[in-house]
Parts: structure tokens; sequence; C-alpha cells
């Protein structure tokens, strides 16, 4: 009672002479103060029952794709203010992880006599602006129906898939189209690097002259280094992980729709370690603002 008193009338006397007053010691009512204030929920405080709510939500929405640093920079996204290490501790103590990752195997074949470009990235994948250096490779999908095979062009730039192309076979058609579909998509002056393995899509003769047409520029990897070719190899790993392990696809169809539905999210909402925990479309979208305001 005479701590409380004390706190009412604080702003009209000072604390000393209250103190002294009510025979209170001054040390004994600042260390209430202190105990008062650490058990008082602070302005803001989320409780961990409210924060894992959101972090259920999220983990739903993105389908088990993040764990704790992306599902961290989400929530600062939705402006949820908390700290990293609560939401690791939260995450683990309720088994919420993202998807493990599986090793796949290959799919191109560079056992071949066609031409092979030289390496003009030495696995330096980065670029200053859009559409300088573009990568591509292939992968595959298994449903009831047979294989389905999945080729991307990716802007090193942004990261983002700026094209792509969905087939039951690993023809040259499959990887030029995609690359259709990039140029179609972005319209980039001549002098792109388009970057792929050695498979033998890449070398014959329909995706060399369609570079030609379009004025770019082949680079290899070398023969079966997947490193030389990382970004692309990640964006696969990202997408059997979020969207295909333990996925049972009874059509081709239906294995398609789930990849264009997976690129779109990617695309425009997927959080990018390497760009900052933002989108690859944000991601551009800042950098072109940032180029439009210096030249203003």
């Amino acid at each position: 009672m005479k701590c409380a008193f004390i706190d009412r009338n604080r702003h009209h006397w000072p604390v000393s002479v209250l103190c002294e007053a009510l025979e209170v010691s001054p040390s004994g009512y600042h260390q209430r103060q202190q105990r008062s204030a650490k058990d008082k929920p602070q302005r803001g405080y989320m409780s961990n029952d409210a924060l894992l709510a959101h972090i259920k939500a999220i983990h739903a929405q993105v389908k088990g794709e993040y764990g704790w640093p992306r599902m961290w920079k989400e929530l600062l996204a939705r402006g949820v203010r908390v700290g990293k290490e609560r939401v690791r501790k939260l995450m683990a103590q309720h088994g919420i992880r993202a998807r493990h990752k599986r090793k796949y195997i290959a799919t191109t074949n560079s056992n071949h006599n066609l031409p092979v470009a030289p390496n003009l990235l030495g696995r330096d994948f980065t670029a200053s602006a859009p559409n300088q250096v573009w990568t591509s490779d292939i992968t595959y999908l298994a449903t009831a129906e047979g294989w389905v095979y999945l080729a991307v062009i990716i802007d090193m730039f942004s990261r983002q898939v700026v094209g792509w192309s969905m087939q039951p076979h690993m023809k040259a058609e499959l990887v030029t189209d995609a690359l259709r579909m990039a140029w179609f998509r972005r319209r980039p002056e001549a002098g792109v690097i388009v970057h792929s393995d050695r498979g033998s899509q890449y070398c014959g003769g329909l995706f060399r002259d369609t570079l030609k047409a379009y004025g770019m520029r082949s680079s290899m990897s070398r023969r079966g280094d997947c490193w030389d070719n990382a970004p692309t190899e990640s964006l696969w790993g990202s997408l059997k992980v979020a969207r295909m392990h333990g996925r049972h696809f009874t059509t081709r169809r239906a294995a398609m729709d789930e990849v264009i539905d997976w690129l779109s999210f990617y695309n425009a909402r997927r959080l990018h370690s390497t760009l900052d925990y933002v989108s690859p479309m944000t991601f551009e979208k800042n950098w072109f603002a940032a180029q439009q305001g210096r030249a203003a």
C-alpha cells in the first residue's frame, strides 16, 4: 500500500521525502519498482501463443519451406517485431522446421562430340544490372503418367526465373522454348551471357542458333561440376523440397500446375537470402526505383 501511495504521488513530491514520511527504505522501493518492471509485459509484447500462431500460419502458407532465419525475416516484413533467437527456440520447441533437402541425379548428358562453349563466369554469378547473366538447367519431376522435364532461365542479378518450359521429353526444344520465353518477357539488349552445363540440348545447333539470333553469348560449366552452375542447382533444391518431396502426382498436368504455382511464389514472394531477404521481383523493383531516383 505504501509503495502504491508513493507511485501515485511521486510526480508531486520527491521520492526520498515520501519514503521518509512513510518510513519506507528508498533502496527497497526502487528494488520493488525494478521487479515490477520485469514482471510487467512490455508495450507491444507478443505472447508465445500469439507468436506461434503467426509462425504456424506462415509455415502453412509457404508449405514448410522456411527455416527459422527466413521465418524471422518474414515475421519482420509483416510487422511482427521479435528477436531471431526467440523465433528459433519457439520453432525448435514445437518441431517446426524447413523440409530437408535430398540429392537428385543429373539429367543432362555431356558425353557427346558437339561444340562446347568456354566457361565465361568462373563461378562468379554476380551481376550489376538485370539481363547481364542468365543461367539455365534441366530437372525432372515424377508423375504416374511418366516424367515431366523442366528447364528454366534465371537472371543472376535478381535470381528471378525469367523463362521456363515443361515437356515430357528432354529434347533441345525444351531449353530453347525456355530461352525464347525469357527473351520475349525481357527483351534484353545483345550481349547477355547464358550459362549452362554441357548437355547436348545446350550444345546442339537449335539452341546455339537461337542464342546467335538473340545476340547472346554461351558459357558452359566444366564437365561434371555442379558448382559451376550452383544458383540453378539451389533453385532445384528449393523447388523439390518445398513442393515435390513426398508428393504423388497422378498426371503431368498436376505436376506442371504445382511448378507454375511455386515459380510464381518464388519470383514474387519468397524471401531470398542472397537478396537481403526480399523476393526477386521486389529486389528488381527496388533497383529500378533507385535508378530512376538517381536520374531525377
